[in-house]
């Protein structure tokens, strides 16, 4: 196998914004002599203030952002079309899972070729593995999601008497026992994609793998197998609503009545959580329940910083990015003004998630539970070159999976078919797994 590069290269030359297509074979951009000023465009909220804080602390580089709206949401078509015209910021916020199809699209920088390599020790290695492919590197990871129990402690434990589950068993067993009790342990969107990935990413598959000069789908593995007939199993029990998903309206009220007592997802499900009615103090978190001979945890969520291919101040962009998500001063304040995910650090979680919680029943449930879950990802894991539309025919499926059209089982078998004639269809080099 050789570096996964080669094979976003493969499809590049169709696929590239004007003048973009050979932006990693230029010479790379020294470090300026004087001042700079460095952009960057983002999502997150109050992102200046935490710029603010690194530009008080030296006078060489400024950093200047703005807010543009979420990925999908516009944010991914206002970057794309800069970067086309020949501009755009030096930084952008890119979703982790969607880094390679930047990188295919001629968009980003390959920070390896800055050395930013040599910062591998400063990061979580779960943060990490999701912003490399190969040997390229095309994003700063900026948050993550390793994934938990959240679940509403009083009544799990206290009215209904059952305990947390721990595994997968557990959790199917626990569901029916719940709705025994006329309520229900978590809901699920009918139309989300990322809890399939989720879940095959934790009992060990590798849907997506880079080799040679092409790509290998691998949906219908051992791994990924046993969770569609788990979820069939669930499903045919009727012990998960699918009518509405996490954090909805819907959802705040049925948690708030005590009727919907658990979420299964990323951390920065706690945020959402604390908005719970009456939910203070009654609501505390549990690992992820998993497989005996899987990963602790899947990972659900989180963003890069990328350098843009257009970047005017390469190097200073990455100074910048390699404090903010790495020195104890930038994630603090990114968790303070932007209220981030996971942090991407190696040895550091943010001073504030150090601390008990009020509202999680005096837990501190990021060091006993999320550091844990967020050691135990699968590192094998690679995106996909064209994640955005792999995601949208795997939620599309799940649609058709709660109405009982199919199978999760059939669900992986049409999505990699589906998968496959994608990526051949815009002249990559890829086949399914044999």
């Amino acid at each position: 196998m050789i570096g996964g590069a080669s094979a976003l290269a493969a499809g590049m030359a169709a696929c590239a914004p004007p003048g973009t297509d050979d932006i990693n074979a230029q010479p790379t951009i020294p470090a300026a002599d004087g001042k700079v000023t460095v952009t960057y465009w983002a999502w997150l909220k109050d992102l200046q203030k935490v710029a603010d804080v690194f530009n008080a602390s030296q006078d060489r580089i400024t950093v200047e952002t703005a807010w543009i709206p979420g990925g999908n949401s516009g944010g991914y078509a206002k970057i794309l079309s800069a970067v086309a015209a020949g501009g755009g910021p030096d930084i952008a916020q890119v979703e982790l899972r969607s880094l390679p199809e930047f990188a295919l699209a001629g968009a980003l920088t390959d920070l390896s070729r800055y050395g930013f390599a040599e910062k591998e020790g400063l990061f979580d290695p779960g943060a990490w593995a999701q912003a490399r492919v190969g040997e390229s590197i095309w994003g700063v990871p900026q948050d993550t999601g390793p994934c938990a129990f959240f679940y509403n402690r009083e009544v799990l434990e206290g009215e209904l008497g059952i305990v947390p589950p721990t595994s997968w068993e557990d959790f199917r067993t626990a569901a029916q026992q719940v709705k025994d009790a006329g309520k229900v342990l978590m809901t699920l969107d009918p139309k989300d994609g990322s809890h399939p990935v989720m879940w095959a990413m934790q009992s060990g598959a590798v849907w997506f793998r880079p080799e040679g000069d092409g790509w290998i789908i691998d949906m219908l593995d051992p791994a990924s197998m046993r969770v569609a007939e788990f979820w069939d199993g669930v499903l045919a029990d009727g012990t998960i609503d699918t009518g509405y998903g996490f954090s909805t309206t819907p959802w705040m009220a049925a948690a708030g009545e005590d009727k919907v007592l658990g979420f299964i997802g990323g951390s920065w499900g706690d945020a959402l959580i604390e908005s719970v009615p009456n939910g203070s103090g009654r609501w505390a978190v549990a690992p992820m329940p998993r497989w005996e001979d899987g990963y602790a945890s899947g990972g659900h969520g989180g963003s890069s910083a990328a350098v843009l291919a257009n970047a005017q101040h390469p190097a200073e962009a990455l100074e910048f990015l390699t404090w903010m998500c790495t020195d104890p001063a930038g994630i603090d304040a990114m968790i303070e003004h932007s209220g981030i995910g996971w942090s991407p650090a190696k040895d550091y979680i943010g001073e504030k998630r150090r601390q008990p919680s009020e509202f999680f029943s005096g837990q501190n449930y990021n060091e006993e539970v999320i550091v844990p879950m967020a050691q135990g990802q699968n590192l094998d894991w690679t995106w996909a070159p064209l994640m955005q539309r792999a995601m949208a025919v795997v939620g599309d499926g799940m649609a058709q999976v709660v109405t009982g059209e199919i199978t999760m089982v059939q669900l992986l078998e049409q999505s990699q078919a589906e998968i496959v004639d994608i990526m051949q269809g815009i002249g990559l080099n890829v086949e399914a797994a044999s």
